[in-house]
């Protein structure tokens, strides 16, 4: 067993760690408290960049989710017509000087070697800005310099020096927090009184029994993916389904790969599991096997396998869906808690929009257009139809 498999069966199977990594956990914990302590003070200083900062994080080791819900919060953010960026570390990429001390524009045509894998498949899914940096403001400012009016920070949770508007936090729905301990006795990262702090919690694949913790009513998110992509191009798109039955070669090198594994087998597959640690840099060798049986991978795994996949070999692309209360909830503490209305232009004529008290609630007023958007749940509608027409002599030009 290797050291990651028996850390995550110590994390996430015994109700306790061995008393040595306990020991090891007790320094850990009082470094992080300092620095919190530290940035609490001021004595070390946050930057706060000239445009609002949305930080999607964790408190664990591993996977929760970020990625999917980064792209589903970009996508989001882009159909209200707001120009945004996002911004990480790149984990997993070349430790090389100039990869890890430049700021890196992300492009279809980058290296997952050279960005991170993850940087690589949010520029590949959405298409928006995203730059890598180990110094997150300077690539926050470099962004906003490039255009962007909202900073999206992937796994910045704990990178305190940039500092925020909104914080999500993701937690894994069924393994929850594990035994609740500090690294390296448990997977947390922080405590978990940390949650009670961030704007919105968010589970991910909840569980029956899934937790709703002492920070209160958690958003519920869910991953699903349908349609399976050849990763050399050779092939058309096949459906999962369209493998049910089959023995499959199922690779996974994500922090749960238990959860990869189990969305096949519920579509029927046979799965033959092939685990490899988070941010793994695969070689055309990881990916042959005695037999001429598919093989299918998370799409994490498949952007940094494009130049060297067999023939048979697919990738899953999930998608993050909120039930429409939750994804209302999400949306409204991000619009309002980040100051996002404030920076809407309005989708005909790109003009500036005005936040205003209307008898039916609140509006967004284009005055060039003379059109009131309706602002509902905190939301705003950004569609024609939907927009009320003023007539030139309405209180709501004039506020």
């Amino acid at each position: 067993m290797s050291v990651e498999a028996w850390l995550q069966k110590v994390w996430y199977v015994r109700a306790s760690a061995p008393w040595w990594l306990r020991v090891l956990a007790a320094p850990y914990g009082v470094a992080v408290r300092l620095r919190a302590w530290l940035y609490r003070r001021g004595w070390l200083q946050s930057v706060r960049v000239a445009a609002p900062v949305i930080v999607v994080g964790n408190i664990t080791v591993g996977g929760t989710g970020k990625t999917p819900l980064v792209i589903w919060l970009v996508g989001r953010l882009r159909n209200l017509g707001i120009p945004v960026a996002v911004v990480t570390r790149g984990y997993g990429r070349s430790s090389n000087r100039r990869v890890t001390t430049d700021i890196l524009r992300v492009d279809e045509n980058c290296r997952a070697l050279d960005v991170g894998d993850e940087a690589l498949l949010i520029r590949l899914r959405t298409g928006v800005p995203v730059y890598v940096s180990r110094d997150r403001v300077a690539a926050a400012q470099a962004a906003i310099a490039d255009g962007a009016r909202v900073i999206v920070a992937d796994d910045g949770l704990q990178h305190l020096r940039l500092a925020r508007d909104v914080e999500i936090a993701l937690v894994d729905g069924q393994r929850s927090l594990g035994n609740g301990a500090l690294l390296p006795a448990g997977p947390l990262r922080e405590a978990a009184s940390r949650l009670d702090s961030v704007d919105a919690v968010v589970l991910t694949e909840p569980g029956a029994g899934a937790p709703a913790g002492n920070w209160g009513a958690a958003l519920r998110m869910s991953l699903s993916g349908e349609l399976l992509q050849p990763i050399n191009r050779a092939a058309l798109e096949r459906t999962l389904r369209s493998f049910s039955g089959q023995r499959v070669h199922a690779v996974a090198g994500i922090g749960n790969p238990r959860r990869f594994f189990a969305t096949l087998e519920s579509a029927g597959l046979v799965v033959i599991p092939h685990r490899f640690p988070d941010h793994h840099r695969y070689a055309a060798h990881d990916l042959e096997f005695s037999d001429a049986l598919p093989v299918i991978m998370t799409e994490k795994d498949a952007v940094k396998c494009r130049s060297f996949a067999p023939a048979d070999c697919w990738c899953l692309p999930v998608s993050a869906s909120f039930a429409a209360a939750d994804e209302r909830s999400l949306l409204r503490r991000i619009l309002m808690d980040a100051r996002l209305l404030d920076i809407l232009a309005c989708p005909l004529c790109k003009g500036p929009l005005r936040l205003a008290d209307a008898d039916a609630g609140k509006v967004l007023v284009c005055k060039a257009d003379r059109l009131a958007f309706p602002v509902r749940d905190g939301i705003p509608v950004m569609l024609e139809e939907q927009a009320r027409p003023l007539e030139s002599n309405d209180p709501l030009l004039e506020r």
